[in-house]
Protein backbone atom coordinates (compact mmCIF):
# COMPACT_ATOMS: atom_id res chain seq x y z
CA UNK A 1 0.00 0.00 0.00
CA UNK A 2 2.76 2.06 1.01
CA UNK A 3 4.49 1.64 -2.34
CA UNK A 4 1.70 2.14 -4.05
CA UNK A 5 0.79 5.50 -2.58
CA UNK A 6 4.62 6.62 -3.24
CA UNK A 7 4.75 5.59 -6.86
CA UNK A 8 1.52 7.60 -6.61
CA UNK A 9 3.49 10.75 -6.67
CA UNK A 10 5.85 10.27 -9.36
CA UNK A 11 3.16 10.50 -11.65
CA UNK A 12 2.07 14.23 -12.12
CA UNK A 13 -1.31 13.82 -13.21
CA UNK A 14 -2.06 11.62 -10.16
CA UNK A 15 -0.27 13.52 -8.07
CA UNK A 16 -2.53 16.49 -9.10
CA UNK A 17 -5.87 14.57 -8.41
CA UNK A 18 -4.52 13.63 -4.79
CA UNK A 19 -3.89 16.99 -3.62
CA UNK A 20 -7.06 17.92 -5.64
CA UNK A 21 -9.10 15.83 -3.44
CA UNK A 22 -7.12 16.19 -0.67
CA UNK A 23 -7.95 20.21 -0.63
CA UNK A 24 -11.84 19.26 -1.08
CA UNK A 25 -11.88 16.80 1.46
CA UNK A 26 -10.08 19.82 3.96
CA UNK A 27 -12.36 22.67 2.69
CA UNK A 28 -15.16 19.71 3.63
CA UNK A 29 -13.69 19.13 7.15
CA UNK A 30 -13.67 22.94 7.70
CA UNK A 31 -17.10 23.26 6.81
CA UNK A 32 -17.83 20.45 9.48
CA UNK A 33 -16.39 23.02 12.08
CA UNK A 34 -18.24 26.71 11.56
CA UNK A 35 -21.27 27.07 13.44
CA UNK A 36 -24.74 28.28 11.25
CA UNK A 37 -25.49 31.53 12.13
CA UNK A 38 -28.19 32.13 14.99
CA UNK A 39 -26.75 29.83 17.14
CA UNK A 40 -25.25 30.05 20.78
CA UNK A 41 -21.89 28.38 21.26
CA UNK A 42 -21.67 28.22 24.45
CA UNK A 43 -25.04 26.39 24.39
CA UNK A 44 -23.65 23.92 21.61
CA UNK A 45 -20.85 23.37 23.71
CA UNK A 46 -23.06 22.17 26.94
CA UNK A 47 -25.22 19.46 24.91
CA UNK A 48 -22.45 17.67 22.95
CA UNK A 49 -23.45 14.34 25.33
CA UNK A 50 -27.01 14.13 23.60
CA UNK A 51 -24.97 12.61 20.59
CA UNK A 52 -22.49 10.14 22.43
CA UNK A 53 -24.21 6.30 22.88
CA UNK A 54 -25.45 4.23 19.99
CA UNK A 55 -28.89 5.83 19.33
CA UNK A 56 -29.01 7.40 15.47
CA UNK A 57 -27.59 10.68 16.45
CA UNK A 58 -24.42 9.59 17.02
CA UNK A 59 -24.46 7.55 14.02
CA UNK A 60 -25.55 10.85 12.04
CA UNK A 61 -23.20 12.70 14.10
CA UNK A 62 -20.08 10.37 13.20
CA UNK A 63 -21.08 10.40 9.32
CA UNK A 64 -20.82 14.11 9.41
CA UNK A 65 -17.61 14.40 11.02
CA UNK A 66 -18.54 15.91 14.43
CA UNK A 67 -20.71 18.77 12.28
CA UNK A 68 -24.35 17.82 13.57
CA UNK A 69 -22.77 18.21 17.16
CA UNK A 70 -21.80 21.63 16.38
CA UNK A 71 -24.38 22.55 14.83
CA UNK A 72 -22.43 23.26 11.66
CA UNK A 73 -22.83 24.28 8.08
CA UNK A 74 -22.19 20.76 7.29
CA UNK A 75 -24.37 19.19 9.64
CA UNK A 76 -26.25 17.19 7.36
CA UNK A 77 -23.06 15.54 5.77
CA UNK A 78 -23.62 13.37 2.86
CA UNK A 79 -26.71 11.45 4.35
CA UNK A 80 -29.41 12.68 2.49
CA UNK A 81 -27.41 12.03 -1.25
CA UNK A 82 -26.84 8.72 0.41
CA UNK A 83 -31.12 8.07 1.07
CA UNK A 84 -32.17 9.74 -2.18
CA UNK A 85 -29.79 7.07 -3.81
CA UNK A 86 -31.13 4.03 -1.87
CA UNK A 87 -34.70 5.56 -2.87
CA UNK A 88 -33.79 5.70 -6.47
CA UNK A 89 -32.41 2.42 -6.39
CA UNK A 90 -35.63 1.07 -4.32
CA UNK A 91 -38.16 3.31 -7.35
CA UNK A 92 -36.57 1.65 -10.10
CA UNK A 93 -37.20 -2.00 -9.39
CA UNK A 94 -40.46 -0.74 -8.23
CA UNK A 95 -41.05 1.56 -11.09
CA UNK A 96 -41.35 0.17 -14.67
CA UNK A 97 -40.88 3.75 -15.85
CA UNK A 98 -37.69 4.52 -13.99
CA UNK A 99 -36.31 0.66 -14.82
CA UNK A 100 -36.77 1.10 -18.83
CA UNK A 101 -34.89 5.15 -18.03
CA UNK A 102 -32.64 2.82 -16.51
CA UNK A 103 -31.73 0.77 -19.32
CA UNK A 104 -31.16 3.53 -21.84
CA UNK A 105 -27.23 3.79 -21.55
CA UNK A 106 -25.44 6.98 -20.39
CA UNK A 107 -28.56 9.08 -21.03
CA UNK A 108 -30.82 7.55 -18.60
CA UNK A 109 -28.39 7.44 -15.87
CA UNK A 110 -28.16 10.93 -16.12
CA UNK A 111 -31.53 11.84 -15.80
CA UNK A 112 -31.91 9.36 -12.72
CA UNK A 113 -28.67 11.30 -11.14
CA UNK A 114 -30.87 14.49 -11.55
CA UNK A 115 -33.42 12.74 -9.58
CA UNK A 116 -31.45 12.01 -7.27
CA UNK A 117 -30.10 15.53 -6.77
CA UNK A 118 -33.61 16.52 -6.74
CA UNK A 119 -34.95 14.52 -4.08
CA UNK A 120 -31.52 15.58 -2.43
CA UNK A 121 -32.76 18.99 -2.13
CA UNK A 122 -36.27 17.99 -0.78
CA UNK A 123 -34.59 15.58 2.18
CA UNK A 124 -32.54 18.20 3.05
CA UNK A 125 -35.06 20.68 3.60
CA UNK A 126 -37.03 18.33 5.44
CA UNK A 127 -34.30 17.16 7.88
CA UNK A 128 -33.00 20.30 8.61
CA UNK A 129 -36.26 21.72 9.72
CA UNK A 130 -36.42 19.17 12.04
CA UNK A 131 -32.99 19.37 13.36
CA UNK A 132 -33.83 22.77 13.90
CA UNK A 133 -36.79 21.68 16.41
CA UNK A 134 -34.69 18.88 18.17
CA UNK A 135 -32.38 21.40 18.82
CA UNK A 136 -34.57 23.86 20.45
CA UNK A 137 -35.88 20.71 22.86
CA UNK A 138 -32.39 20.47 23.94
CA UNK A 139 -32.59 23.39 25.39
CA UNK A 140 -33.65 22.44 29.09
CA UNK A 141 -30.56 19.99 29.49
CA UNK A 142 -28.22 23.56 28.04
CA UNK A 143 -29.95 25.29 30.71
CA UNK A 144 -30.11 28.40 27.81
CA UNK A 145 -31.19 29.12 24.68
CA UNK A 146 -29.45 27.11 21.77
CA UNK A 147 -30.76 29.04 19.09
CA UNK A 148 -30.85 32.87 19.83
CA UNK A 149 -34.17 35.18 18.89
CA UNK A 150 -35.96 31.95 17.52
CA UNK A 151 -38.36 33.22 14.88
CA UNK A 152 -39.97 31.87 11.29
CA UNK A 153 -37.40 34.52 10.01
CA UNK A 154 -34.13 32.12 12.19
CA UNK A 155 -35.52 29.35 11.35
CA UNK A 156 -35.82 30.09 7.41
CA UNK A 157 -32.30 31.10 7.86
CA UNK A 158 -31.19 28.39 9.41
CA UNK A 159 -32.38 25.62 7.38
CA UNK A 160 -31.47 27.39 3.87
CA UNK A 161 -28.06 27.30 5.80
CA UNK A 162 -27.86 23.89 6.67
CA UNK A 163 -29.56 22.69 3.31
CA UNK A 164 -26.94 24.29 0.95
CA UNK A 165 -24.36 23.22 2.78
CA UNK A 166 -26.07 19.51 1.86
CA UNK A 167 -25.77 20.36 -2.03
CA UNK A 168 -22.28 21.88 -1.58
CA UNK A 169 -20.95 18.60 0.19
CA UNK A 170 -22.57 16.56 -2.52
CA UNK A 171 -21.47 19.41 -5.57
CA UNK A 172 -17.91 18.53 -3.79
CA UNK A 173 -18.30 14.48 -3.71
CA UNK A 174 -19.28 14.93 -7.48
CA UNK A 175 -15.97 16.69 -8.28
CA UNK A 176 -14.19 14.55 -6.15
CA UNK A 177 -15.45 11.23 -8.29
CA UNK A 178 -15.27 12.92 -12.00
CA UNK A 179 -11.43 14.97 -11.12
CA UNK A 180 -9.88 13.65 -8.16
CA UNK A 181 -9.31 9.61 -7.01
CA UNK A 182 -12.05 7.30 -5.65
CA UNK A 183 -15.44 7.70 -4.76
CA UNK A 184 -16.11 11.47 -3.16
CA UNK A 185 -19.26 10.49 -1.35
CA UNK A 186 -17.76 7.31 -0.09
CA UNK A 187 -14.48 9.84 0.67
CA UNK A 188 -16.02 12.29 2.24
CA UNK A 189 -17.96 9.59 5.00
CA UNK A 190 -14.78 7.93 5.08
CA UNK A 191 -12.95 11.69 6.29
CA UNK A 192 -15.92 12.22 8.84
CA UNK A 193 -15.06 8.53 10.28
CA UNK A 194 -11.34 9.31 10.45
CA UNK A 195 -11.68 12.62 11.74
CA UNK A 196 -12.80 11.16 15.27
CA UNK A 197 -9.55 8.69 15.45
CA UNK A 198 -8.15 10.76 18.34
CA UNK A 199 -11.13 11.05 20.27
CA UNK A 200 -11.17 6.91 19.76
CA UNK A 201 -7.22 6.46 20.76
CA UNK A 202 -7.93 8.87 24.04
CA UNK A 203 -11.17 6.90 24.92
CA UNK A 204 -8.74 3.78 24.75
CA UNK A 205 -5.75 4.70 26.42
CA UNK A 206 -8.10 6.38 29.23
CA UNK A 207 -9.93 3.11 30.15
CA UNK A 208 -9.91 2.02 33.22
CA UNK A 209 -10.09 -1.89 32.08
CA UNK A 210 -6.13 -2.58 31.42
CA UNK A 211 -6.56 -5.74 29.97
CA UNK A 212 -8.70 -4.82 27.43
CA UNK A 213 -6.11 -1.70 26.90
CA UNK A 214 -3.07 -4.37 26.40
CA UNK A 215 -5.66 -6.04 24.31
CA UNK A 216 -7.29 -3.82 21.76
CA UNK A 217 -4.55 -3.54 19.10
CA UNK A 218 -4.51 -7.09 18.57
CA UNK A 219 -8.31 -6.77 18.61
CA UNK A 220 -8.33 -4.18 16.24
CA UNK A 221 -6.37 -6.17 13.80
CA UNK A 222 -7.87 -8.97 13.70
CA UNK A 223 -11.52 -7.36 12.99
CA UNK A 224 -9.97 -4.91 9.98
CA UNK A 225 -7.97 -8.42 8.89
CA UNK A 226 -11.50 -10.36 8.92
CA UNK A 227 -13.09 -7.26 7.53
CA UNK A 228 -10.60 -7.24 4.60
CA UNK A 229 -11.08 -11.49 4.27
CA UNK A 230 -14.63 -10.77 3.92
CA UNK A 231 -15.02 -8.08 1.60
CA UNK A 232 -12.87 -9.34 -1.09
CA UNK A 233 -14.57 -12.88 -0.27
CA UNK A 234 -16.11 -13.79 -3.79
CA UNK A 235 -17.45 -17.12 -5.61
CA UNK A 236 -15.83 -17.35 -9.17
CA UNK A 237 -18.78 -18.35 -11.53
CA UNK A 238 -17.04 -19.86 -14.73
CA UNK A 239 -18.62 -18.77 -18.47
CA UNK A 240 -17.78 -19.88 -21.63
CA UNK A 241 -18.80 -18.12 -24.86
CA UNK A 242 -19.61 -20.00 -28.11
CA UNK A 243 -17.23 -18.84 -31.27
CA UNK A 244 -19.32 -17.44 -34.02
CA UNK A 245 -18.68 -17.33 -37.29
CA UNK A 246 -18.80 -13.60 -39.25
CA UNK A 247 -18.07 -13.68 -42.51
CA UNK A 248 -15.34 -15.72 -43.08
CA UNK A 249 -13.62 -15.17 -39.87
CA UNK A 250 -14.38 -16.99 -36.61
CA UNK A 251 -14.60 -14.69 -33.45
CA UNK A 252 -15.86 -15.25 -29.46
CA UNK A 253 -15.01 -18.08 -28.25
CA UNK A 254 -12.61 -17.87 -24.92
CA UNK A 255 -13.19 -18.48 -21.03
CA UNK A 256 -14.20 -15.87 -18.32
CA UNK A 257 -15.71 -16.10 -14.84
CA UNK A 258 -18.43 -14.26 -13.15
CA UNK A 259 -17.63 -12.86 -9.83
CA UNK A 260 -20.29 -13.21 -6.74
CA UNK A 261 -19.19 -11.31 -3.85
CA UNK A 262 -20.24 -12.39 -0.50
CA UNK A 263 -20.92 -9.13 1.00
CA UNK A 264 -22.92 -8.03 -2.20
CA UNK A 265 -25.23 -5.74 -0.33
CA UNK A 266 -22.15 -3.64 1.27
CA UNK A 267 -23.19 -1.42 4.56
CA UNK A 268 -26.30 -0.85 3.57
CA UNK A 269 -28.22 -3.28 5.43
CA UNK A 270 -26.34 -2.23 8.55
CA UNK A 271 -27.36 1.85 8.01
CA UNK A 272 -30.51 0.74 7.46
CA UNK A 273 -30.98 -1.87 10.84
CA UNK A 274 -28.95 0.90 12.94
CA UNK A 275 -31.36 3.53 11.81
CA UNK A 276 -34.82 1.64 12.58
CA UNK A 277 -33.73 -0.14 16.18
CA UNK A 278 -32.09 3.45 17.10
CA UNK A 279 -35.40 5.09 16.90
CA UNK A 280 -37.09 3.96 20.21
CA UNK A 281 -34.20 5.26 21.98
CA UNK A 282 -34.33 8.49 20.07
CA UNK A 283 -37.92 8.62 20.83
CA UNK A 284 -37.36 8.15 24.60
CA UNK A 285 -34.95 10.91 24.72
CA UNK A 286 -36.92 13.22 22.61
CA UNK A 287 -40.78 12.31 24.31
CA UNK A 288 -40.34 13.00 27.93
CA UNK A 289 -43.18 10.41 28.89
CA UNK A 290 -43.18 6.95 30.85
CA UNK A 291 -44.10 5.01 27.91
CA UNK A 292 -41.28 6.69 25.76
CA UNK A 293 -38.67 5.88 28.52
CA UNK A 294 -39.84 2.47 28.96
CA UNK A 295 -39.32 1.67 25.23
CA UNK A 296 -36.47 3.65 24.88
CA UNK A 297 -34.99 1.53 28.10
CA UNK A 298 -36.16 -1.76 26.62
CA UNK A 299 -34.70 -1.14 23.33
CA UNK A 300 -31.29 0.56 24.92
CA UNK A 301 -28.63 0.10 22.74
CA UNK A 302 -26.43 -1.85 24.74
CA UNK A 303 -29.34 -4.29 25.55
CA UNK A 304 -30.00 -7.87 24.31
CA UNK A 305 -33.40 -6.51 22.69
CA UNK A 306 -31.40 -4.04 20.68
CA UNK A 307 -28.42 -6.79 19.40
CA UNK A 308 -31.31 -9.15 18.46
CA UNK A 309 -33.34 -6.89 16.34
CA UNK A 310 -30.50 -5.40 14.91
CA UNK A 311 -29.16 -8.68 13.91
CA UNK A 312 -32.59 -9.89 12.40
CA UNK A 313 -32.95 -6.42 10.38
CA UNK A 314 -29.20 -6.71 9.35
CA UNK A 315 -30.16 -10.18 7.86
CA UNK A 316 -33.85 -9.52 6.12
CA UNK A 317 -32.23 -6.15 4.87
CA UNK A 318 -28.90 -8.44 3.38
CA UNK A 319 -31.49 -10.51 1.23
CA UNK A 320 -33.43 -7.85 0.32
CA UNK A 321 -30.52 -5.13 -0.85
CA UNK A 322 -28.50 -8.24 -2.44
CA UNK A 323 -32.19 -9.20 -4.51
CA UNK A 324 -32.49 -5.46 -5.69
CA UNK A 325 -28.70 -4.74 -6.78
CA UNK A 326 -28.30 -8.58 -8.33
CA UNK A 327 -31.36 -9.67 -10.70
CA UNK A 328 -30.42 -13.49 -11.67
CA UNK A 329 -33.04 -13.54 -14.55
CA UNK A 330 -31.13 -10.22 -16.38
CA UNK A 331 -28.34 -11.99 -15.63
CA UNK A 332 -29.02 -15.41 -17.32
CA UNK A 333 -30.59 -13.21 -20.60
CA UNK A 334 -27.60 -11.35 -20.69
CA UNK A 335 -25.38 -14.50 -20.84
CA UNK A 336 -27.92 -15.56 -23.51
CA UNK A 337 -27.74 -12.94 -25.84
CA UNK A 338 -24.05 -12.68 -26.03
CA UNK A 339 -23.47 -17.04 -26.17
CA UNK A 340 -22.64 -17.35 -22.79
CA UNK A 341 -23.07 -20.15 -20.53
CA UNK A 342 -22.07 -22.04 -17.14
CA UNK A 343 -20.72 -25.25 -18.12
CA UNK A 344 -22.98 -28.12 -17.08
CA UNK A 345 -26.17 -25.34 -16.79
CA UNK A 346 -28.52 -25.05 -19.59
CA UNK A 347 -28.84 -21.43 -20.78
CA UNK A 348 -32.02 -19.36 -19.94
CA UNK A 349 -34.23 -20.08 -16.56
CA UNK A 350 -31.98 -22.97 -15.65
CA UNK A 351 -29.37 -20.52 -15.57
CA UNK A 352 -31.25 -18.28 -13.49
CA UNK A 353 -32.31 -20.73 -10.96
CA UNK A 354 -28.85 -21.74 -10.46
CA UNK A 355 -27.07 -18.51 -10.06
CA UNK A 356 -30.28 -17.73 -7.81
CA UNK A 357 -29.46 -20.64 -5.95
CA UNK A 358 -25.67 -20.36 -5.47
CA UNK A 359 -26.40 -16.29 -4.72
CA UNK A 360 -28.92 -17.47 -1.32
CA UNK A 361 -26.06 -19.43 -0.27
CA UNK A 362 -23.84 -16.97 -0.24
CA UNK A 363 -25.91 -14.12 1.44
CA UNK A 364 -26.23 -16.03 4.13
CA UNK A 365 -22.41 -15.80 5.41
CA UNK A 366 -22.44 -12.46 4.34
CA UNK A 367 -25.38 -11.23 6.47
CA UNK A 368 -24.20 -13.29 9.51
CA UNK A 369 -20.72 -11.23 8.85
CA UNK A 370 -22.25 -7.67 8.69
CA UNK A 371 -24.39 -8.75 11.88
CA UNK A 372 -21.17 -9.46 13.96
CA UNK A 373 -19.46 -6.70 12.96
CA UNK A 374 -22.25 -4.58 14.13
CA UNK A 375 -22.58 -6.15 17.31
CA UNK A 376 -19.31 -6.82 18.36
CA UNK A 377 -18.56 -2.92 20.07
CA UNK A 378 -21.67 -3.20 21.55
CA UNK A 379 -20.80 -7.11 23.12
CA UNK A 380 -16.96 -5.27 23.93
CA UNK A 381 -18.50 -2.48 26.00
CA UNK A 382 -21.05 -4.99 27.84
CA UNK A 383 -18.00 -7.03 28.58
CA UNK A 384 -15.98 -4.83 29.75
CA UNK A 385 -15.00 -1.11 30.83
CA UNK A 386 -14.33 0.05 27.59
CA UNK A 387 -15.33 2.46 25.68
CA UNK A 388 -15.20 0.62 21.93
CA UNK A 389 -15.12 4.44 20.12
CA UNK A 390 -16.04 3.22 16.42
CA UNK A 391 -18.85 1.07 15.85
CA UNK A 392 -19.38 -1.41 13.19
CA UNK A 393 -20.80 0.38 10.43
CA UNK A 394 -17.85 2.70 10.70
CA UNK A 395 -15.51 0.30 11.05
CA UNK A 396 -16.59 -1.23 7.46
CA UNK A 397 -17.05 2.13 5.51
CA UNK A 398 -13.42 2.86 6.13
CA UNK A 399 -12.13 -0.71 5.23
CA UNK A 400 -14.08 -0.88 2.53
CA UNK A 401 -13.46 2.74 1.31
CA UNK A 402 -9.64 1.95 1.45
CA UNK A 403 -9.57 -1.17 -0.83
CA UNK A 404 -11.74 0.60 -3.38
CA UNK A 405 -9.23 3.70 -3.40
CA UNK A 406 -6.42 1.65 -3.39
CA UNK A 407 -7.81 -0.24 -6.46
CA UNK A 408 -8.56 2.66 -8.32
CA UNK A 409 -5.14 4.59 -7.30
CA UNK A 410 -3.97 0.96 -8.86
CA UNK A 411 -5.27 0.88 -11.75
CA UNK A 412 -4.36 4.47 -12.37
CA UNK A 413 -0.58 3.61 -12.39
CA UNK A 414 -1.04 0.33 -13.93
CA UNK A 415 -2.75 2.37 -17.19
CA UNK A 416 0.34 5.12 -17.06
CA UNK A 417 2.92 2.24 -16.77
CA UNK A 418 1.82 -0.22 -18.99
CA UNK A 419 4.17 -1.03 -22.09
CA UNK A 420 2.86 -3.01 -24.14
CA UNK A 421 4.19 -5.98 -25.98
CA UNK A 422 6.43 -3.64 -27.83
CA UNK A 423 8.87 -1.04 -26.09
Amino acid sequence: MLSTILSAFTVAEIRRKLLFTAALLALYRLGAHIPVPGVDIQAINTIQEQFGGGGILNLLNTFSGGGLSRIAVFALGIMPYITASIILQLLVVVLPSLEKLQKEGEVGQARITQYTRYLTVGLSFAQSIGYVFLFRSFEPSAGQPVIENFNAGTLFMIVIVLTTGCVLVMWLGELITQRGIGNGISLMIFASIVSGLPNGVQAWWTTPDQVFKVMMPFLALAVVAAVVFMQEGQRRIPIQYAKRVIGRRMSGGGQTYLPLRVNMAGVIPVIFAASIMAFPPTVGQLIQQPWAQSLSNFFNPSGAAYLVGETLFIIVFTYFYTAVTFNPVDQADNLKKYGGFIPGVRPGRPTAEFLDRILARLTFPGALYLAAVAALPTILINQTAANFYFGGTSLLIVVGVALDTMKQLEAQLMMRNYEGFLK
